[in-house]
């Protein structure tokens, strides 16, 4: 008998008002997968958390966790995952014990099995020696370290994260992702967030969503290489870019990292190198380098939501909507 997944969303969509905001999405999450969810802004990321989490009900179809029915069984299933929201559902006049061993209860932990959670959990986020202060009084970076706690206090088969370094420092960030990948030893991962780096460092896994639907999903470097493969070109006079972008399985064209190296992608042809040294052969293009390179996350992004740049800028505070208030549930 197969294991179900930790996480099975199957023909999900949400309408506030008429508008549809997600089009039959259908994901699945299993044991060891660290699962970056990428999106523009307003693509309906945080519309899906929301959904995921059970803070909102979906218009059709299911949500299913460990096998329970999010509708249908609500508290056997929001047993099997632990949220930490965009913004941390902290207690600032708490200490940082007092309230881990609140939210430990509210998973019907007590007696010695909570003080030992909360001991682990404290020790897994590098919480040790902030343990008797007051959450209101610690930095940002302890503050999303005490909502990442909070998440795997009940020891949850997967862990949901919305933006979790959204408003940190670089150092606090670089932390938190080494946390994230700690976590990944120990529990599936789901990584909401707009910053691509963040999912190119910590995840296995990508899923990208635009315009309210789901894209593109699958293990990052499979996906990778299924859309292309990179090459960086060096000639041995000038080349115009828009010549290039001309050539047969040329799919995409700018400019290296350094002076006179053109980057492309080809299409994932078994004769794409042959035609495009054949084609500049023939144009008397003479090439001095042509390497393989790994196609970015960036231009993977690029690629599939055809969207301006300034769609993959650092996320502001209100990612996803705003919705209007008469729509706001």
């Amino acid at each position: 008998m197969s294991t179900p997944a930790l996480l099975e969303v199957s023909h999900l969509h949400r309408r506030f008002g008429d508008t549809t905001v997600l089009h039959d999405i259908n994901f699945s999450i299993g044991p060891g997968q660290v699962v970056g969810f990428l999106g523009p802004n307003g693509a309906g990321k945080s519309t899906t958390m929301r959904l995921i989490s059970g803070n909102l009900a979906p218009t059709g179809g299911t949500i299913t966790l460990g096998g329970y029915d999010l509708q249908r069984q609500p508290l056997t299933a929001r047993h099997q995952f632990g949220y930490l929201p965009d913004t941390p559902p902290l207690y600032r006049d708490y200490r940082v014990d007092e309230f881990l061993h609140f939210c430990g209860r509210l998973h019907q932990l007590a007696g010695r099995k909570l003080k030992l959670a909360a001991e682990l959990a404290v020790e897994r986020c590098g919480l040790t020696e902030v343990t008797d202060k007051l959450i209101g009084h610690l930095s940002k970076g302890y503050q999303q370290r005490v909502g990442i706690a909070q998440a795997i206090i009940h020891e949850p088969p997967l862990v949901i994260l919305d933006e979790p370094t959204i408003g940190l420092d670089p150092r606090q960030i670089e932390e938190i992702r080494q946390l994230i990948r700690e976590l990944g030893q120990q529990h599936s991962i789901l990584l909401s967030t707009h910053i691509l780096s963040e999912v190119q460092a910590v995840c296995s896994h990508v899923q990208i969503i635009n315009a309210g639907r789901l894209v593109l999903q699958g293990a990052l470097a499979d996906l990778q290489a299924e859309n292309g493969a990179t090459y960086l070109l060096r000639f041995q006079q000038p080349v115009d870019s828009d010549s290039l972008k001309e050539l047969t399985d040329v799919v995409s064209c700018r400019a290296g990292t350094t002076t006179g190296q053109i980057e492309i992608t080809l299409a994932d042809t078994d004769r794409a190198v042959d035609q495009l040294l054949q084609q500049c052969a023939t144009r008397g293009w003479k090439l001095r380098q042509l390497s393989p390179t790994s196609q970015s996350l960036e231009q993977l992004f690029l690629q599939i939501t055809s969207q301006d740049g300034a769609a993959l800028a650092e996320p502001d505070n209100d990612p996803d909507q705003p919705i209007p208030k008469e729509q706001q549930e």
